[in-house]
């Protein structure tokens, strides 16, 4: 996930203590009231004395955050895309299973990502939809196609009854992976990772 804290927050002359999230395009503070702010509709991010200031159309949400003011600033201002979070660089080769997001696509051609739609050996990075329990046993058909150091990315529909965030952990450790990351893939889905154990891994060279 992004950046999570509590803090004090002043916005319309309102004032009180709640929890702050950055996610990859979003501010949201929640406390007695609730504010989200589009980071692209963020038009001035300011410091001072340890108070973050972000200016909007709506108005100014300031943040008493102390010394950790810097960060949440340099985070807001130049945020990480989703391609980043996910750790897919230029030249890695990524199969996509039924991740039905045109806009995902064009990120990972625009990073310079090998991609196919089509599972394919030696994978370095695998997506692959999870929108019931019976997703959940794709992790093991999928592993002999993953390269030795690779990962396979759960893009998992929010709300899951049967599939749930436990369940999919599960069900990679039954077919010998390890979790190892979760982050917000878009208003319906999070993506999880999973890897091999390093004791399970080909040696490199």
């Amino acid at each position: 996930m992004g950046l999570d804290t509590r803090c004090s927050a002043t916005f319309d002359k309102q004032t009180a203590v709640g929890r702050l999230q950055l996610e990859t395009d979003y501010v949201l503070f929640r406390g007695d009231f609730r504010v989200k702010l589009a980071l692209a509709a963020i038009t001035g991010i300011s410091c001072r004395a340890g108070v973050l200031s972000l200016r909007a159309p709506d108005g100014t949400l300031e943040l008493a955050l102390g010394p950790a003011a810097d960060k949440w600033a340099a985070k807001i201002g130049s945020p990480k895309s989703r391609v980043e979070k996910l750790g897919i660089k230029a030249g890695a080769r990524v199969s996509i299973l039924g991740v039905d997001d045109p806009g995902f696509l064009e990120e990972l051609q625009g990073a310079g990502a090998d991609v196919s739609a089509r599972i394919r050996k030696a994978s370095d990075q695998i997506c692959v939809s999870i929108e019931s329990a019976k997703d959940l046993s794709r992790f093991s058909t999928l592993l002999p196609s993953l390269a030795s150091n690779g990962a396979i990315w759960a893009i998992r529909r929010k709300g899951l009854a049967d599939a749930s965030e436990a369940a999919t952990m599960a069900a990679g450790k039954a077919a010998g992976l390890v979790d190892v990351k979760v982050v917000r893939f878009s208003e319906t889905h999070t993506a999880e990772k999973f890897v091999r154990p390093v004791a399970t891994r080909a040696p490199i060279g």
